[in-house]
């Protein structure tokens, strides 16, 4: 079994409602399947959107959830979620949308490699916004610098520590000038 992390996002409203619905939805239909045990969920949160300006706040939050799927076969299934609850993933990224489900971290896998993994995570912001990797990336190279991100986490798993890295959730929170 492996711990996985996903985080939870959405700024528009979808057929079910407002965006808090789509995402207690999501958690819903996480719940009832049977390869997943939900272990943890965090509150909801309302941030602004990312990139400043580009849209409607959205209402964040973290799920822990353990199973035996292979994180490509999760992360596919976490697609199929999105695009159920109406996710087009088409044209630019981080653009509004009713519903994101981000695979963040799998326990302490890093994948592809950790030259891969540090790449990616060092990339330049000018290069984050067109760069689209062509395998996943594990942990999530940009969760650092995600306080919408990190804030749900930090209640759920305050102690995961980045396999690379060795930061905490609460350390990397802290990093952002934050306080957990």
């Amino acid at each position: 079994m492996i711990d996985y992390i996903v985080a939870l996002g959405g700024n528009l409203p979808s057929a079910l409602g407002d965006p808090a619905a789509t995402l207690r939805h999501a958690v819903t239909i996480l719940h009832s399947d049977q390869d997943i045990t939900i272990t943890g969920v965090s509150r909801f949160h309302r941030t602004a959107a990312f990139p400043e300006g580009s849209g409607p706040d959205f209402i964040n939050a973290a799920v822990i959830l353990c199973s035996d799927l292979k994180p490509a076969r999760l992360l596919a299934r976490l697609h199929e979620i999105e695009a159920g609850l109406g996710r087009l993933r088409q044209g630019r990224r981080w653009q509004a949308r009713p519903l994101d489900l981000d695979l963040i971290a799998a326990g302490d896998l890093v994948l592809p490699d950790a030259a891969t993994q540090n790449w990616w995570r060092d990339l330049p912001p000018a290069r984050q916004a067109a760069a689209v990797p062509e395998t996943l990336i594990l942990p999530h190279p940009r969760m650092q610098d995600r306080d919408f991100v990190l804030r749900p986490l930090s209640e759920i798993a305050p102690h995961w520590r980045h396999p690379l890295t060795g930061l905490t959730v609460t350390a990397m929170l802290a990093k952002l000038g934050k306080d957990a």
